[in-house]
């Protein structure tokens, strides 16, 4: 699998077809991933609780730790990404 390493190293994509067979073959760098979250000043940030089944919490934090990332960082980015898509649908 090829890792991109820069943000220049990905193509234009005609459509999401033509992206999912790019991503089949290709990953991010880790590092690359960390340095594009937006981590929030903790004066702007609200304490919440979550209850994770054990299992779910185990596989979301193996998927942090391939990707060099703090687990809690890499859901709230998941969280941002999902809450974008679900805002252009209104």
């Amino acid at each position: 699998m090829d890792t991109i390493e820069n943000w220049s190293d990905l193509p234009d994509f005609s459509d999401e077809e033509a992206e999912a067979k790019f991503w089949n073959t290709h990953s991010l760098d880790g590092r690359l991933m960390a340095t594009s979250v937006h981590e929030a000043d903790s004066r702007e940030s609200t304490t919440i609780t979550l209850r994770f089944d054990p299992r779910m919490l185990s596989r979301i934090k193996r998927i942090a730790r391939s990707r060099f990332l703090n687990y809690q960082s890499m859901m709230k980015q998941w969280l941002a990404e999902r809450l974008e898509d679900e805002m252009r649908k209104l």
